[in-house]
């Protein structure tokens, strides 16, 4: 059996709630969740205030009792720097849920020399943290040894249960302890009251009578706890930062500095079998000022991509001084990520201090090793993609991406080449009154003005009850030019949008043509005016 030892902070709730600086030590105090005290102070213990009691309850027996609501993420936030102090003195550390950790006696007892030792040193350590009533159970199992700390006073903080005593340990707890009410309503209603009467049950009998969730509460009963533990993996330290004394003012300065960081950041995700698909960046500057942007890549990001990252993010908050020597007309000199700076090296608005690279999105590296017979096409497109925007710009190469929308403008985005779109209107939603599919492949960036006309040469138009004037014959350019006949058409197809916003609304009437060359056109009536929006190629 695996010898555990358990380490429980009482009433974590509420030493979080003041070791996040929202109430003080000491306070008549009540976290509160679903409208029941989750966990209460000594306080407001002593007032008669206990846990699973309802609020109004709880505030009639202390009027002055101050009532916090329940933060999940505070509990986690809090404990957190708490289980790092825990991994510096021990290995394999598992956090059950915030205040109760489970670690392996086994490993800490031999190096501190016996497990009252052990569990003396990781009481210590808490206590150098603030924490002054921790207890610790040490037994034959996760679960005695949580009980055996829970049933450690605070004035004997350590309690060991010996090698193969836990049965005898148990049998004297009622069952409520199982951690199961329904179970526990039950076993009373049949007349058992503690774990050593649920023991004494045969194992077929209670796997028949309360099945599998039954038999493993009453392996626990037994001090058959076959639980394995499972030990926080800490998280990797990837954050990389770089500070600059005197500060840097200028861009190729800034980039050529971070090189070295670059390299570390992607050597250290290498020895970890990892990549990184998402990068953020963040300056500080002499002024105090911080600028932080989060970086996307289509596959991973390589040292000198994320040089570039760091030059192009600089370079939008910059205001070129002038041209330096050797920059006019030239292109100017080439930057340490291997792409031009531009006409003129632009200066900082102000000095740059820190520089600070986190890896965001990681992914395993054998998702992204080269097929058997490589990937040149694939490399060589992104080598001179991200060349262009190096010289260009970040913004100088722009992807359609599918966005959703009513229309086929609204329905396409561009974004920089190597990020992913953040769409404001999902694709997945569905969108009322938007055209059915097939979708124009001819979107115009700005619509044409055009004129449709009937068979007498007048203006087409669409009165309230969506009926067309006239059947349309024809369609030219506003400006003057040759009427493209029209062979057939569809529609029209109405478009009431934001109609309680004055100032956004839009009503328009939609109107599929086919002319005499065959080619297929979506035209819009909006006010008085018929536009060409997009084409059928």
């Amino acid at each position: 059996m695996l010898r555990a030892l358990c380490l429980w902070v009482p009433d974590w709730p509420v030493l979080a709630v003041v070791r996040d600086g929202q109430a003080k030590p000491g306070a008549v105090l009540a976290v509160v969740s679903a409208n029941r005290v989750v966990a209460c102070s000594a306080a407001a213990r002593a007032q008669g205030v206990r846990r699973g009691m309802r609020r109004r309850e709880a505030q009639s027996l202390a009027p002055a009792l101050t009532v916090v609501p329940h933060d999940d993420d505070r509990d986690h936030r809090v404990f957190g720097p708490l289980v790092d102090a825990l991994e510096g003195l021990v290995a394999g550390v598992q956090v059950v849920r915030p205040g109760l950790v489970v670690i392996g006696a086994r490993g800490p007892s031999r190096y501190y020399g016996g497990e009252r030792a052990a569990a003396l040193a990781l009481r210590a350590a808490l206590i150098e943290d603030g924490v002054t009533d921790a207890r610790i159970g040490i037994a034959d199992g996760a679960f005695t040894a949580d009980l055996a700390a829970r049933d450690a006073p605070a004035d004997a903080p350590v309690r060991i249960v010996p090698a193969g005593a836990s049965a005898a340990f148990l049998a004297a707890h009622p069952v409520t302890v199982l951690d199961d009410p329904e179970l526990a309503t039950l076993l009373r209603r049949l007349g058992i009251r503690t774990l050593g009467e649920f023991a004494a049950l045969p194992d077929e009998a209670v796997r028949a009578r309360f099945g599998e969730r039954g038999a493993h509460r009453h392996a626990l009963a037994s001090a058959h706890d076959a639980s394995l533990l499972v030990p926080r993996i800490p998280p990797l330290d990837l954050e990389r930062v770089i500070e600059f004394e005197p500060p840097l003012d200028r861009v190729d300065q800034v980039a050529f500095a971070v090189r070295r960081l670059a390299d570390e950041v992607v050597e250290t995700l290498a020895g970890h079998r990892l990549v990184a698909t998402a990068i953020r960046i963040g300056f500080r500057d002499e002024l105090g000022g911080e600028q932080e942007r989060a970086w996307l890549h289509p596959r991973s990001f390589r040292p000198s991509e994320i040089v570039d990252r760091v030059r192009w993010q600089l370079s939008g908050a910059t205001r070129v001084l002038g041209a330096r020597p050797g920059g006019a007309g030239g292109g100017g000199a080439p930057g340490p990520g291997g792409g031009a700076m531009g006409p003129g090296l632009p200066d900082l608005r102000a000095p740059i201090t820190r520089v600070r690279i986190v890896p965001e999105s990681l992914d395993a590296l054998a998702h992204h090793e080269p097929g058997l017979w490589g990937s040149g096409p694939d490399e060589r497109v992104h080598h001179a993609l991200s060349r262009v925007q190096s010289l260009l710009g970040h913004e100088a190469v722009l992807t359609p991406q599918r966005s959703g929308g009513r229309t086929p403008a609204e329905r396409r985005v561009l974004v920089p080449w190597g990020d992913r779109a953040v769409l404001a209107r999902p694709v997945d939603r569905p969108w009322p009154g938007a055209l059915p599919q097939p979708a124009p492949a001819t979107v115009y960036p700005s619509r044409h003005p055009v004129t449709v006309l009937d068979a007498r040469g007048e203006v087409v138009t669409v009165d309230e009850r969506l009926r067309l004037s006239a059947p349309p014959a024809g369609f030219s350019p506003s400006a003057g030019g040759a009427v493209r006949p029209i062979g057939s058409w569809a529609g029209p197809w109405p478009l009431d949008e934001r109609w309680w916003d004055p100032a956004r609304a839009r009503r328009a009437h939609r109107l599929q043509v086919v002319d005499a060359a065959g080619i297929a056109w979506l035209l819009v009536l909006e006010g008085t005016s018929w536009w060409a929006e997009a084409k059928y190629d």
